[in-house]
């Protein structure tokens, strides 16, 4: 039996498309197993995203066909296996609770990855909690005077393990615009989100002393403009002035996991499609 594949794809809207992709399909004998398309208003632009299995047909001969459907609609696209576990780095500092988690989710089938390494700025005792079996671990310490070589060795990293997504679980160190660029589209970090906003040392403290009364995560593709980059998935929960800023932190803990969890599912899925500064998002 055939493995199932999935399609992404995004144009410029127009009648038709979503009957030409179906028709394609049933025409090469495949069989649709989900499908979501979104036309968007704002910038009459198409997205569409469809499981299917393929048949007869192998991924290499429909992706040769579509290609001809692709090129008449100027189509940004992509075809892959389904259920192919992607590979993927995961950089961390001191709070592990992120790593833990997915590992965690990993180790019982719950997240479609391979772990191919750990890297952190912080020797491994700080995550010893922790953990990691044989998934390499490579403590790059960093300063600023070594930040250049040190990024140049999370990419060298990266190269040698061919991995495909880059994962910031609470690695607390700003990438340099060189870096944020090179991982364009496959970074993904987690980030405490308030309203309003605080940055800097303990936000959590910072948001008991201002009387906060929800906190929550966001979870973000990486980019040059310091955590604003295309929003994959957030969450919010109340909270009151009866707690403590530890409770607060430790909140803050379960629900930075949960973000980053879901966001990792829903990139690894082949589920988040980039339209401009946004995302569209095919949740399951």
């Amino acid at each position: 039996m055939s493995e199932p594949l999935v399609l992404t794809l995004s144009c410029a809207d127009r009648p038709g498309i979503t009957a030409r992709v179906t028709s394609f399909l049933f025409e090469r004998g495949g069989n649709i197993l989900e499908a979501q398309q979104f036309g968007d208003r704002s910038s009459d632009a198409f997205f569409m995203r469809v499981e299917f299995d393929p048949g007869e047909g192998t991924r290499e001969e429909i992706r040769e066909d579509f290609a001809s459907l692709a090129g008449e609609y100027a189509m940004d696209w992509k075809l892959a296996l389904r259920d192919r576990p992607r590979r993927v780095l995961i950089m961390v500092s001191k709070f592990d609770h992120c790593l833990a988690d997915l590992l965690y989710r990993w180790r019982i089938g719950e997240m479609p990855m391979e772990p191919v390494a750990i890297v952190s700025n912080h020797p491994r005792e700080a995550i010893e909690h922790t953990p990691l079996g044989d998934i390499p671990f490579h403590h790059l310490p960093i300063t600023r005077d070594t930040k250049e070589s040190q990024e140049a060795q999370v990419r060298e990293l990266a190269d040698r393990y061919d991995a495909e997504l880059v994962v910031l679980a609470r690695y607390m160190q700003i990438l340099s615009d060189e870096q944020a660029a090179h991982f364009s589209g496959r970074c993904i970090n987690i980030h405490h989100s308030f309203l309003p906003g605080f940055k800097g040392a303990k936000p959590y403290h910072q948001a008991h002393q201002r009387g906060v009364k929800m906190i929550g995560a966001s979870a973000h593709y990486v980019t040059a403009d310091l955590d604003e980059g295309p929003i994959i998935h957030q969450a919010a929960e109340p909270i009151s002035h009866a707690d403590t800023p530890d409770e607060l932190v430790r909140k803050g803990r379960e629900i930075e996991s949960r973000v980053l969890a879901e966001a990792v599912r829903l990139h690894l899925e082949e589920r988040v499609l980039l339209n401009g500064q946004r995302t569209v998002v095919f949740r399951s």
